[in-house]
């Protein structure tokens, strides 16, 4: 079989695997969705903002229209970059949010075992090791267990920059260091958390060949892998300026205390949403992390490390170096040494969920996996029955991974009456009722419909709320009454919803009709459960006496 059709059918097969895995997805991809989980609605605004903001202004790409007034607020989350920059071509043809955001996960899903079927095939020359090592590391727990989070599918340059460094490392060609600065930079710009693991998992890996380019003679390596991180460091920065100014000047540092709270729990590595696995590690599910590696992929790993080829093949040691250090990491302040690289390395500081730190031991148990598979198939015994067995391998790690049918939601699409505010200009909206703090959640449905007319929106939904945005909440949440109408047209706000079921059970049916009562909301239309309001900023009423 020749390399081109090689991949073609890699490709084919992880592309059916993708789907498999996240099926009935595939069939209704414009309204099957995880929005039950608003973390899903965010990641959807933030790839449908990309596109907005790249076609008129890519300079303005932080300075997204949630939390408004606040400044850089697309920093109070993953800017998922470059998965956003493949879905702006969907988005810029007419396609919708939603079906965008489930083809980008799709396609992250696939290309992730893509990518390391085909670098283990190259380093083990098996491809039959490829595919088993490609399904360990598309398909594990972890990030079958976190389909809300776009970023976590959009692994598949991290195996290309491990290939690229062992390159520079055996072959040191200028091509190499080029590929190891772009596949680190574009890794990086999926997630800050992989910006963080790509760069230990280099570092670590780099620390366990030292004698690969520390001798005097291998000087032109240590200057290419040099190169290779001011490259791809250079491509970064500009990304991590606002997430800077967001730290230093809103105070976007997260406590060791909160990361004790997101930190791992032996259990997590018990846990999985595997069918198969169901009936005995439902117990460890939590819904802090599942970092169950799978009884096939701790076999395949043993294998390799007990045939003493974990310990030959420098690509496996430098594997096996970061999967060892990424667990201990996992378990946060309560692995010595965490809380002083913490509060001393500002990558550090603004992770709070230490516990995917974990993730980087699943990458090492598919790579060592690959390799034992190797092993296996090289047995001379195994002459007659090597395709066969390798085939059963794949099919048992398929069918330990399996969490189907996935209980997607189905997404009606966004409200018609937010067509009005895309037609309208100026416009500065705000929505009711408000959250924040606890259920600031509530804000995501919000933000999702902020996609359809993209202008300033007082809500909004991330992981981090500055401390002016929680201020300017509480005062808020008195809507309809003086204290808030006030706040409200000091932001020069135009217009306010009111979402009359979820308004009227949080505040009572009083203060709905206190909506209607004030002389300085003008009610515009109404529809699907939702009242459009216009503010009257100069209507002489009880809060311009």
């Amino acid at each position: 079989m020749n390399v081109h059709r090689h991949r073609l059918l890699a490709f084919s097969l992880f592309a059916l695997l993708a789907a498999a895995h996240s099926w009935p997805l595939v069939s209704d991809l414009s309204h099957l969705s995880r929005l039950d989980n608003d973390d899903a609605a965010l990641n959807t605004w933030v790839v449908a903002w990309t596109a907005h903001i790249l076609a008129l202004a890519p300079w303005r790409l932080f300075a997204a229209p949630i939390f408004y007034p606040e400044l850089h607020t697309l920093a109070y989350s993953e800017h998922m970059f470059v998965p956003s920059v493949m879905g702006a071509p969907l988005l810029w043809a007419g396609a919708g949010p939603v079906l965008v955001h489930n083809v980008l996960f799709l396609a992250g899903l696939g290309a992730s075992g893509l990518a390391m079927c085909l670098v283990m095939t190259r380093w083990t020359g098996s491809r039959s090791a490829g595919v088993v090592a490609g399904m360990l590391y598309g398909f594990n727990a972890h990030v079958l267990m976190r389909f809300p989070h776009l970023q976590a599918q959009h692994a598949e340059f991290f195996p290309i920059m491990l290939y690229a460094l062992d390159r520079v490392l055996t072959r040191n060609a200028p091509r190499d260091r080029w590929l190891l600065a772009a596949t680190f930079a574009l890794q990086s710009l999926c997630s800050n958390y992989f910006l963080v693991f790509s760069t230990f998992a280099l570092v670590i890996a780099a620390a366990v060949r030292w004698h690969e380019w520390l001798p005097r003679d291998r000087r032109p390596t240590l200057a290419s892998l040099g190169l290779a991180g001011v490259a791809g460091t250079l491509a970064v920065a500009p990304f991590l300026w606002p997430y800077y100014q967001v730290r230093t000047g809103q105070g976007l540092v997260r406590s060791l205390d909160e990361v004790a709270r997101y930190s791992a729990r032996w259990q997590d590595y018990l846990a999985t949403g595997a069918r198969v696995h169901e009936w005995w590690s439902h117990p460890f599910v939590n819904g802090n992390a599942a970092l169950f590696p799978g009884v096939i992929g701790v076999v395949l790993a043993a294998v390799a490390v007990g045939s003493g080829l974990a310990w030959r093949d420098p690509r496996a040691r430098m594997a096996a170096a970061f999967g060892v250090v990424g667990v201990c990491f996992s378990f946060g302040p309560a692995f010595p040494g965490y809380g002083f690289l913490h509060t001393h390395l500002p990558l550090l500081s603004g992770m709070r969920a230490a516990v995917r730190w974990g993730w980087l031991g699943l990458v090492a148990v598919a790579i060592l996996g690959g390799f034992g598979a190797a092993v296996i198939e090289r047995q001379g015994w195994l002459a007659r029955w090597h395709r066969p067995v390798m085939v059963l391998l794949a099919l048992l790690v398929t069918a330990e991974a399996l969490r189907v049918p996935v209980g997607f939601t189905y997404f009606p699409g966004v409200p018609a009456i937010y067509d009005r505010l895309a037609a309208t200009s100026p416009v500065v909206l705000a929505e009711f009722p408000f959250y924040s703090g606890p259920r600031a959640n509530g804000n995501g449905p919000y933000v999702l419909n902020n996609t359809r007319y993209f202008a300033p929106l007082v809500n909004g939904y991330s992981g981090f709320e500055p401390a002016t945005y929680v201020e300017r909440a509480r005062h808020l949440e008195t809507f309809p009454g003086d204290e808030a109408m006030t706040v409200l047209k000091a932001l020069k706000v135009t217009h306010v919803t009111v979402h009359v079921a979820a308004f009227a059970q949080r505040l009572g049916d009083a203060a709905l009709a206190a909506v209607d009562a004030r002389p300085d909301l003008q009610l515009v239309a109404e529809s699907d459960g939702i009242r459009l309001y216009h503010v009257r900023q100069g209507w002489p009423g009880a809060v311009n006496k």
